[in-house]
């Protein structure tokens, strides 16, 4: 019997859909717990080629979530074991593993060979550098992004707004999984509906997921979703760039402490405060404002933009 007999016999796939799967090829960024359903879910369904990014090894403190590993696992790269796992699952489709983070120098190489685009990363910095990249090449993306006990997912770029459209200014919070928490069940719902977008999207499906977000509160079993489809992109946005990309011309700004950050980011880097950038002389140089996640800096950007003429962009050490 065929593998894909049962998903083969709804009129939505038949031979002809299955065939669109075969031919898909789809790039991952992130092979943690929001990965840990979509990689699953996409390989049974028979995706033909799917690339795995993501540069950081198995933890004790993750397998709640990320399911795809074991105790065994810990302290080997993730996109070895998440690899090996869907290698097991279906011999038939071709798995690339790719042990890097992404950036803003490497993501257009990525995105390029991709169909589609899975934003699984927990990084503020990594999902709008996949949405710029995604805006600028025409790709489309599926992102997600799951905090204690509430998530969305949502189809961005390839023809629909960007994720900048729908989230224009920096998150209000800085909480992440690491600092607030974050219930296994809640990242397993919004993986799977991550993959089940993909799928329609492969499949050709309408309405399309491309320029739908759907919300889910796992606290009251609640979900909501609404199209963005005529959302305007903005008309002003800070650009992520790796500090492989500063230049000796950009005035760069750490932002971190030396007890956070004993080394700065760029041997021409400072450290300064708000109050003396905004008195800064030359505000016509290119301001790089240099953080962990992009966060702070991004928050310090917006603060800055009234009184600095020029370019300003962020670096995020994470991702650098």
């Amino acid at each position: 019997m065929n593998r894909y007999t049962r998903q083969m016999i709804l009129p939505e796939v038949g031979a002809e859909g299955q065939a669109r799967l075969s031919a898909a090829r789809v790039l991952v960024v992130g092979a943690g717990g929001l990965a840990a359903p979509v990689l699953p879910l996409l390989v049974g369904a028979g995706v033909g080629h799917l690339t795995i990014m993501d540069r950081d090894e198995v933890a004790l403190s993750n397998l709640h979530r990320q399911t795809l590993f074991t105790e065994a696992d810990s302290g080997r790269p993730k996109v070895e074991v998440a690899a090996d796992r869907c290698r097991g699952l279906n011999g038939e489709v071709t798995i690339s593993a790719v042990k890097q983070a992404l950036t803003s120098e490497n993501a257009p190489e990525f995105v390029e060979q991709a169909d589609l685009i899975l934003d699984c990363a927990d990084s503020y910095a990594a999902s709008y550098i996949l949405s710029d990249t995604c805006l600028a090449l025409g790709k489309p993306l599926i992102s997600a992004s799951v905090l204690g006990l509430t998530g969305y997912v949502g189809g961005f770029c390839g023809g629909a707004p960007s994720l900048r459209a729908v989230f224009p200014d920096a998150p209000d919070s800085g909480a992440s999984c690491a600092t607030s928490g974050v219930l296994g069940p809640v990242v397993g719902m919004i993986g799977a509906m991550q993959a089940q977008m993909a799928l329609n999207l492969i499949l050709g499906l309408q309405p399309s997921p491309l320029g739908q977000m759907v919300q889910v509160d796992a606290r009251t079993f609640r979900s909501t979703a609404f199209r963005f489809d005529k959302t305007p992109e903005p008309a002003r946005h800070f650009s992520f760039i790796s500090s492989s990309q500063l230049m000796d011309g950009d005035l760069i700004v750490e932002l971190r402490g030396p007890d956070e950050a004993p080394d700065l980011v760029h041997p021409n880097a400072r450290r300064a405060s708000m109050q003396d950038l905004k008195s800064e002389p030359n505000k016509r140089k290119r301001l790089a404002l240099c953080c962990a996640t992009g966060l702070r800096a991004w928050r310090a950007a917006e603060e800055m933009q009234p009184d600095w003429p020029g370019e300003i962009v962020l670096v995020a050490a994470s991702t650098s």
